[in-house]
């Protein structure tokens, strides 16, 4: 049995934003785009487990976040790194910003550096505004936990780009 042209349509209209969350924990455009149809093929297999009175977008992106998961799970379970690639990857990910002066990081950098357990209810109440509520609804955890992984994402991005930025000059006063 096919899904409502009504659920079709409320799909559609999410697609988007739901792009653009994939892209914001994926960082890779194909990858992404591999998380979205991942998405939208479970969306359309389990049309009828969804509740009409509940947000489409939120739901959408709830499967978006288990499929990332498993997905994560998945390549970790696979992956296999040669020692001297997994030992560069790892001074890379542990060095302090701080201590290069001239090293200058961007948003996204510094996006891709939080984990995901950050980054995604930072990027959900940030960038797609999603209350403290609805993103702990999306993520399937506690408000709290919700509202101190936000607050510690906030306070390494802060951290993290201004270590990178150049130092701040004083006016001097001249008579």
């Amino acid at each position: 049995m096919h899904a409502p042209d009504c659920f079709r349509q409320q799909l559609l209209a999410a697609i988007p934003r739901l792009r653009r969350y994939a892209r914001s924990l994926v960082f890779e455009p194909a990858g992404a785009d591999d998380l979205v149809q991942t998405t939208l093929e479970r969306a359309l297999a389990h049309w009828h487990q969804f509740d009409q009175r509940r947000d489409m977008l939120l739901w959408l992106l709830s499967i978006a976040h288990n499929a990332f998961l498993d997905a994560r799970r998945r390549d970790a379970r696979l992956s296999v790194l040669e020692p001297a690639r997994l030992q560069a990857q790892q001074e890379a990910i542990s060095s302090d910003p701080g201590v290069d002066v001239g090293l200058r990081l961007d948003l996204g950098a510094a996006l891709a550096r939080l984990t995901p357990e950050q980054r995604e209810p930072l990027l959900l109440v940030s960038v797609e505004q999603l209350t403290y509520a609805e993103c702990a609804e999306a993520l399937g955890i506690p408000i709290g936990t919700v509202m101190s992984r936000v607050s510690r994402a906030r306070a390494a991005l802060r951290e993290w780009l201004d270590a990178g930025a150049a130092p701040v000059r004083t006016l001097r006063r001249v008579v």
